[in-house]
């Protein structure tokens, strides 16, 4: 039985610490914003909405730990962008799910809540199971060359996500729960980074006509207008989900839902499996249980360590940081 493995680059086996480098920053960067958020939320004028307000937000540019967490999220974004310019999407969009490991232990620093053994045995899921993951992929997918047909068919599935997300914000935005964002990002998300590896591979095209920039056609320019509307919309319901808990629970629902969209657009559409052989399906979809249990079970565990987290309150650490 051959096992028709597909040896990554040096230059592509690159993207793997670089993804794990903007986990990092994906994970402080969370945490940083959801204080920033939340002490926006305790504000008496604030505490009845339901979603942010144009106030809020222009409250949030006002505090240093909301800033700051939004260059390194900004920071994260690079490094995520530079990983899928060496690597398949399949081999490093899976690593983002170990910035809930990251997340889980800062907040419950932050928090001084010590985590249980339940927690700790549900990150090591993850970390297994995402590390599973990517070691098969890296194995055995590869980046092709993207048509015409392919980039079609994500702008399209794309556009009916944004129009369905948007009525259902535009109608029942006052009974919209948390969950409604966390997986809404999450899906915006996936597409961002589907797009960003679908717009990075057409750059490299046009470089590579003779070295010279030639004129973006239509297709790449409408790309890239759903790349930055699915970014905004979904940086809004992340910022909305932050506003009902710890940065912990929003990091575990991306890092669920964000991979799946990513991978399967890049597996089904993309066709960046297309010569891996059936036993690295039967590893993934095993690696990818294992993996999204953890995470479920990590989330379970923070909303279980800090069910009241909904804000600052007087004595916690999180009302007397320095940082506001």
């Amino acid at each position: 039985m051959s096992l028709d493995l597909v040896t990554l680059t040096p230059a592509q086996s690159l993207g793997i610490p670089v993804a794990l480098v903007g986990s990092v920053f994906l994970a402080v960067g969370a945490q940083l914003q959801q204080r920033g958020v939340a002490k926006v939320e305790a504000e008496p004028s604030e505490r009845k909405r339901s979603t942010l307000g144009i106030g809020q937000l222009l409250a949030l540019a006002k505090r240093p730990s909301w800033l700051l967490g939004t260059v390194c999220l900004g920071l994260a974004i690079l490094f995520q962008l530079f990983s899928l310019f060496l690597a398949p999407l399949t081999v490093v969009q899976p690593l983002g799910a170990l910035a809930l490991v990251i997340t889980a232990v800062l907040n419950a620093r932050v928090t001084k809540v010590k985590l249980d053994g339940r927690a700790i045995r549900a990150m090591a899921l993850c970390v297994v199971g995402v590390g599973l993951f990517v070691a098969v992929a890296a194995l055995t997918t590869t980046t092709l060359p993207i048509q015409e047909p392919q980039l079609i068919a994500v702008v399209i599935i794309l556009a009916v996500v944004l129009v369905a997300f948007g009525v259902c914000f535009g109608l029942l935005r006052k009974r919209l729960t948390r969950i409604f964002y966390v997986v809404g990002a999450g899906v915006l998300f996936g597409f961002v980074a589907t797009l960003a590896k679908v717009l990075i591979g057409r750059i490299q095209t046009i470089f590579e006509a003779n070295f010279r920039l030639v004129p973006a056609d239509w297709l790449t320019l409408v790309c890239l207008l759903g790349l930055l509307a699915a970014a905004v919309l979904g940086t809004y319901f992340v910022q909305t989900a932050y506003s009902s808990g710890s940065p912990d629970v929003v990091v575990a629902g991306l890092t669920v839902i964000d991979p799946i969209v990513g991978v399967t657009i890049g597996v089904v559409v993309l066709g960046e499996a297309a010569h891996a052989p059936l036993w690295a399906g039967f590893v993934f979809v095993v690696a990818g249980v294992i993996a999204i249990f953890g995470v479920i079970q990590v989330s379970r565990s923070g909303a279980r360590l800090h069910p009241d987290e909904a804000g600052p309150r007087q004595g916690t650490p999180e009302a007397s940081a320095g940082m506001g």
